[in-house]
């Protein structure tokens, strides 16, 4: 497995990160001993990077996250980089963000419990707050640093400006942006602010929500409890649309030898200033296939050929906190 330094961090890790979000409950039914499995595989395959939040089922992610590497988290801590994220708040009528001092303190000490950690590597503010002044979100962590319970604080889901003023009272390390073949208006802004100040850039949904796993066709229904039962991004015209794309795209990889949840996780890290791709699966044998994307090389004609089939594709928005 390729490695990189993440940043002005200084964390070394893989350049596929593990994510976890697919356990916590908004992705429908798993098998967890399977989704440990696919933990474990990922960790013998060389993945050293484990993403996941407070917010995926409220300590259900984190609870299967730990578990699986608990052998490593015991005798090896130090090999593993371990990312989670806080404020998101669970209410009667569904997710609200929630970036006080207060909520921010009390989630870190839920995930270190969850996780059976007594530090987290990279901690993560997963909205933005508008409700909250980002010198309070920013002046919270920086305690919690000086407390020893979070070694590296990030953002995800922040614009630049967001990110500036948060780095006023506390340097951004890291951010985490969704970025995929159906999503790239960050390749106009936010890249270019994190490689000029040295920022971390750990993307999720490289595989689109999994409209670029070439297992979704045009009669693929989804469980009520996956939340893109309900998303228009997996459904109408949108959707009949992308898949016209996502067959070009299957054809395109089948010419490489590839596959196209490889070749759209290739795709990402292609980008010079993307560090990781974070990557879920629940079952061993599809994390495997993913994380052979780490050595694929897309050169400047496979890039252009990309974005001649993705020309007349439908950009799609992807989740919030209050569409799940």
């Amino acid at each position: 497995m390729k490695t990189t330094i993440l940043g002005r961090s200084g964390l070394h890790v893989s350049r596929i990160a593990f994510g976890t979000w697919q356990l916590g409950g908004d992705w429908g039914r798993f098998d967890e001993d399977a989704a440990i499995t696919a933990i474990r595989r990922a960790r013998d395959l060389g993945v050293n990077f484990f993403d996941t939040a407070q917010a995926y089922g409220f300590g259900a992610s984190e609870r299967i996250l730990g578990r699986a590497l608990r052998p490593e988290l015991a005798s090896a801590r130090d090999e593993l980089v371990i990312a989670t994220k806080g404020g998101l708040r669970r209410t009667d009528t569904g997710l609200v963000r929630d970036a006080s001092p207060d909520w921010l303190r009390r989630g870190v000490d839920a995930s270190l419990a969850a996780l059976g950690v007594d530090h987290i590597d990279l901690y993560q503010v997963h909205w933005p707050d508008a409700a909250v002044p980002a010198a309070e979100t920013a002046g919270a962590l920086a305690d919690l640093v000086a407390a020893g319970k979070i070694r590296h604080v990030g953002v995800s889901n922040y614009s630049p400006a967001q990110i500036a003023e948060f780095s006023a009272v506390l340097p951004v390390e890291t951010v985490q942006p969704p970025y995929h073949l159906f999503r790239r208006d960050i390749e106009d802004d936010l890249l270019p602010y994190c490689r000029v100040q040295n920022i971390g850039v750990l993307v999720y949904g490289p595989l689109a929500h999994g409209l670029l796993t070439g297992t979704l066709h045009r009669d693929t229904t989804f469980a009520d409890d996956d939340w893109r039962s309900t998303s228009p991004d997996f459904t109408g015209d949108v959707y009949q649309q992308n898949l016209t794309a996502l067959w070009e795209l299957e054809t395109f990889a089948a010419d490489h030898n590839i596959t196209v949840g490889q070749l759209a996780i290739a795709w990402t890290l292609a980008n010079p200033a993307v560090h990781v791709a974070i990557v879920g699966a629940r079952q061993a044998g599809h994390i495997q296939d993913s994380l052979r994307a780490a050595d694929i090389v897309l050169d400047d004609s496979d890039l252009d050929e990309i974005d001649k089939i993705m020309a007349w594709a439908m950009p799609i928005a992807g989740p919030s906190p209050e569409s799940v």
